[in-house]
């Protein structure tokens, strides 16, 4: 280990948690400290459900899906009870999108089942088929079709042809 990283202190927020100041690429990938990286999303923002769908769906678009998860984890952290188990599933997939992306097939495989998984048990608990105007059978097809892909086909895929539409 070098001196360099063996000495450097750790990045750290305003409340003082590690937290790396490295910018990052579009799937969320550290990049070298001075590299232009893409702008990040800031954490903790509470947004209404239907500004989280809109800003989540415009970075899944841009083949941005890491920075759509931070979106959807704001909402799982801050939302309501009974809308967790909605954002999480929806976080899932976006970070399941992002591990096919960065060519990690077994990943990004098992995060999409994962996510799709969570959308059937929230929608069969909820009876809420379409929150927000999501369409929730689709979008647990749309991750378990792109996991069967991940799996066979494509050792990596382009993010933003692949993302899913939240809304139909």
């Amino acid at each position: 280990m070098s001196d360099v990283t063996r000495g450097r202190d750790r990045d750290r927020d305003e409340e003082g948690r590690a937290r790396t100041a490295r910018p990052r690429d579009g799937l969320g990938r550290p990049l070298p400290y001075g590299a232009e990286g893409v702008a990040r999303q800031p954490e903790g923002v509470m947004r209404a459900p239907e500004e989280t769908v809109t800003e989540a769906q415009a970075l899944l678009d841009a083949g941005r899906p890491f920075h759509a998860h931070e979106v959807f984890e704001d909402a799982w952290k801050s939302g309501p009870d009974d809308e967790r188990g909605l954002w999480r599933a929806l976080a899932q997939l976006a970070v399941g999108l992002t591990h096919a992306a960065r060519g990690n097939t077994a990943g990004g495989a098992r995060l999409l089942r994962r996510g799709a998984a969570g959308l059937t048990t929230w929608r069969e608990t909820t009876a809420r088929p379409t929150p927000y105007g999501m369409d929730v059978s689709s979008l647990e097809t749309w991750a378990t079709t792109l996991a069967e892909k991940v799996e066979t086909h494509a050792p990596t895929l382009d993010a933003a042809t692949n993302a899913p539409r939240l809304r139909p």
